[in-house]
């Protein structure tokens, strides 16, 4: 357990370049390693609610995209991710409601398992996100002209006097 730290630097003690300082800790440090991903994309399909073992869950696929510049040619290529996007419990009540082209930021845990395909008997591995939040990036719907006149009063009336 570390409970000192030893720091050794020319800014530890300037007048004595090189010495030694000795700084006492209250706790020692905790290193918490988490897994976490976040996710900026669009929606390739509505979204799909399935059921198993007496819970419903959702599933979301995200296409990604990045590019580069290709060296040789100048041109710049695209790559397009699709990311498997798993939503449990409340949360997916919410994202059953999500239709193809939505714009999604979403955040979760990367997860694998191991699939076997029922006709070969193959096994595989799968990467999914377990989503933990969903932010929807859409820009909200502009009301049509003729909504937005009605909403604005008149102000071209006579006032009485």
């Amino acid at each position: 357990m570390l409970t000192q730290l030893i720091v050794t630097s020319a800014a530890a003690d300037t007048r004595r370049p090189g010495a030694t300082r000795k700084i006492a800790l209250a706790k020692p440090p905790q290193f918490h390693i988490k897994n976490r991903i976040s996710l900026i994309g669009f929606l390739g399909q509505n979204a799909t609610t399935y059921t198993a073992n007496n819970a419903s869950f959702t599933v979301l696929s995200l296409a990604t995209k990045s590019s580069y510049k290709d060296k040789k040619s100048g041109e710049y290529k695209g790559h397009t991710e699709w990311h498997r996007c798993i939503v449990w419990g409340k949360l997916a009540d919410y994202a059953k409601t999500l239709t193809k082209g939505a714009h999604l930021a979403v955040d979760g845990e990367l997860r694998s398992r191991e699939r076997v395909d029922k006709k070969t008997s193959a096994k595989s591995r799968v990467w999914e996100v377990r989503v933990v939040s969903i932010l929807k990036l859409d820009r909200a719907e502009k009301a049509a002209p003729e909504e937005a006149e009605e909403a604005t009063p008149d102000t071209n009336q006579d006032v009485p006097e």
